[in-house]
């Protein structure tokens, strides 16, 4: 009897297990639909300019990379590629927008949008966390990675060279000065670092690379005033006298230089002196 009614109810228990699998798997189904499965590439891109102008980069980044695909070859997948770089950037993810550009650049070296996408690899890097100005407030200075400030130079001096007519290409121009300035005043302000604990030669090869690489930079009249206290701390007083001359005759006078070679203002200052 109970063998009986077992059964009897087995196939009514395995009937409810195949429905509620069914049931899953229409759920799974339905949650991993595509909703952009029937959009034109046209929406896709209206869809994304939405999710950028809320903010909403992670979803911006999904539905270009579709719009890339679904659009191949067309400005419109150009223009697709150069909206994710500025979404991945945005979203904090700077190392990913560099590569998203550096491909564009590859793949697509006469493009209309090729001055952007140099101008925006040179702003990426430009307010790169990691880079200018972070060793004002560090007390060790004597090795500082300047790589994203260079990097950032050699975008825009691109732009500059390959597109001078480009409307990006003023602004560029100004950042490459704002960036040699700044490196040569993170040059100068190593040295003084140096010169401020006895590394006087230490110091002595910061100022004269600063010399060597960033001509005419402002930072450069500290640069021979921190030369000059150096040698004439070794007792170097040849190179010392050498160096007073070349101030005197070429440079206007440091204001009020300090021992420790602190500058009465910012040397990378460059807009609205």
């Amino acid at each position: 009897m109970r063998i009986a009614s077992s059964l009897r109810l087995f196939p009514a228990f395995r009937l409810g297990a195949v429905a509620t699998v069914a049931i899953l798997l229409t759920a799974c189904a339905t949650q991993n639909e595509d909703p952009t499965a029937t959009w034109n590439p046209d929406k896709i891109y209206t869809e994304a300019q939405g999710q950028m102008n809320s903010s909403g980069y992670d979803k911006a980044i999904e539905l270009l990379e579709k719009l890339e695909g679904r659009a191949a070859g067309t400005p419109l997948a150009q223009q697709a590629q150069i909206d994710k770089a500025y979404a991945q950037y945005r979203n904090g993810d700077r190392a990913q927008a560099i590569a998203t550009l550096d491909r564009f650049l590859m793949l697509h070296p006469t493009s209309p949008a090729a001055d952007y996408a140099l101008y925006l690899q040179g702003l990426i890097n430009f307010n790169d966390d990691l880079g200018m100005f972070s060793w004002l407030t560090k007390r060790d200075l004597s090795e500082r990675d300047q790589r994203a400030a260079k990097d950032s130079f050699e975008s825009f001096k691109a732009l500059v060279e390959r597109f001078p007519n480009s409307k990006y290409a003023p602004d560029a121009h100004q950042r490459m000065l704002y960036i040699v300035n700044a490196l040569a005043a993170y040059e100068v302000h190593v040295a003084s670092y140096y010169y401020s604990r006895g590394a006087y030669v230490a110091a002595i090869n910061r100022a004269q690379q600063a010399l060597q690489d960033y001509k005419d930079s402002p930072a450069l009249v500290e640069a021979l005033h921190i030369l000059e206290r150096s040698y004439d701390a070794l007792g170097m007083t040849d190179l010392r006298d050498d160096t007073r001359r070349v101030i005197r005759s070429t440079l206007p006078p440091a204001p009020n230089a300090t021992t420790d070679a602190a500058p009465k203002r910012s040397w990378w200052k460059l807009w609205g002196e």
